[in-house]
């Protein structure tokens, strides 16, 4: 009988050594970049990386490497840099509208009812999913169809209840 070694009791163990993460991560744009040089062109690669534990943390994040797995590897801990809380409510929504503006990019989100789903489209639907919101109703206002403004507009339409509910549960104290 050969000796087939220690199984591992962790039912989250990688087979390809991987490390187990507690993030979900989609990614948004993946982009050779170049850059020229007396030589001609030297080419790097971009990645844009979205991480969420759907239950209301969700993170952005963008890196720049020579291989895509070192660009994605770079965005990825990126991300984990900038998570940011999402307060979801008992049916899964977002407290009230909110709107937010980066660049060229203008997010509207209103709350839905339970039931309606993330109605959004491209890079807003992706960031609410991964946040933990299921039920949404988004708008890109902008005329870009640039989705890495898009996204980072919907951050900081996200961002916007962090210092909401901060205000009400300072008023609360008083």
């Amino acid at each position: 009988m050969a000796f087939e070694g220690k199984k591992s009791k962790n039912r989250f163990a990688a087979k390809d050594g991987a490390k187990f993460t507690e993030f979900d991560q989609k990614m948004i744009d993946l982009r050779r970049v170049a850059r020229v040089v007396s030589g001609g062109r030297r080419f790097n690669f971009r990645a844009t990386l979205i991480i969420g534990d759907r239950h209301g943390r969700v993170g952005l994040g963008m890196g720049k490497g020579a291989d895509t797995a070192i660009s994605i590897d770079k965005a990825f801990r990126d991300a984990k840099k900038h998570l940011i809380s999402i307060p979801i409510t008992k049916d899964g929504s977002i407290p009230h509208e909110v709107s937010a503006k980066f660049g060229p990019g203008h997010i509207l989100m209103r709350p839905a009812v339970e039931g309606r789903g993330i109605v959004a489209g491209s890079a807003v639907r992706v960031i609410c999913d991964l946040g933990g919101i299921r039920n949404i109703t988004a708008k890109v206002l902008s005329h870009t169809k640039n989705k890495i403004n898009n996204a980072k507009a919907t951050i900081e339409a996200l961002k916007k209840f962090k210092y909401a509910t901060a205000r009400t549960a300072s008023n609360n104290k008083k």
